[in-house]
């Protein structure tokens, strides 16, 4: 486990861009194997958009490094978090860490992006999407995605993990993301054993479906219990979901400029 921790501390950019590169390319290869739904249009018009956001996340997360290791470095020096009020065997310790993780960086965060208006207002750039796919986990608005990295940071502070441990829950939340997102349709009953521990593709085009309650439900990233203890899961009819938003206008959902300006326009509602 030691040389697992070395390696992701030391990852050059390059390798962190080829593993992003691994997960659409695995998510591409079982959309291609068994897809759920054949989408209408063009796939690149419908991409294109998504993949520009994807270069927008991929320079604020150059942007905010420097601000993720001054906060290592300060929880480190003061022994702030959790982790630092017992000792334990690593692996346990980083299975904590990455159970926390996933509670205040994914769950904590992704529910209130729906709850608060403003928050909302962000998200729905997310959701506006008509063709729900590998390249939709990548559509995040420029400051949606500010807020996410925020409560990541804050999960760190709570948690007080060492920086190895933050990078591997990192490093797994980009395959949850290209995962989760993926235009695949698993066997039932692999769909089923998955499901109970992890958030599998079906749970969350749940979540994408046009309409509350269905917006409103399956918020979790990698694992499910979130959603099962505060009872916010749907196991509901796939087929019978709508992709985008109800109050947003489908044919608008591959213009770039009309999704970068979503969240500013004054006729949006909850």
């Amino acid at each position: 486990m030691e040389t697992l921790f070395e390696f992701v501390q030391h990852m050059p950019s390059w390798q962190k861009l080829v593993w992003i590169v691994v997960c659409m390319s695995f998510g591409a290869l079982l959309e291609a194997l068994a897809p759920r739904r054949q989408n209408e249009g063009s796939w690149w018009r419908h991409a294109r958009v998504n993949l520009v956001f994807l270069a927008t996340t991929v320079a604020i997360n150059a942007g905010v490094g420097a601000a993720t290791l001054g906060v290592f470095f300060w929880v480190d020096a003061h022994g702030v978090g959790l982790l630092h009020l017992w000792e334990g065997p690593v692996w346990l310790e980083l299975l904590v860490a990455l159970v926390l993780f996933d509670l205040i960086g994914q769950y904590t965060v992704h529910y209130l992006l729906h709850q608060v208006p403003v928050l909302w207002r962000l998200h729905q750039v997310h959701h506006s999407d008509p063709h729900v796919d590998i390249t939709t986990g990548t559509r995040h608005h420029p400051l949606d995605f500010l807020v996410r990295e925020a409560f990541a940071l804050l999960a760190v502070v709570v948690v007080g993990a060492p920086l190895a441990f933050y990078l591997v829950y990192r490093l797994l939340t980009v395959f949850f993301t290209y995962f989760t997102h993926a235009n695949v349709s698993l066997p039932k009953p692999l769909e089923r054993l998955l499901g109970w521990v992890f958030v599998t593709p079906d749970l969350h085009k749940i979540h994408h479906h046009d309409e509350v309650p269905w917006t409103d439900r399956n918020y979790g990233n990698m694992l499910s219990i979130w959603d099962r203890l505060f009872r916010t899961m749907d196991r509901g009819d796939v087929d019978q979901v709508r992709y985008g938003l109800d109050i947003t206008d489908p044919q608008r959902g591959s213009e770039l400029k009309y999704q970068m300006l979503l969240p500013f326009r004054r006729h949006m509602r909850r």
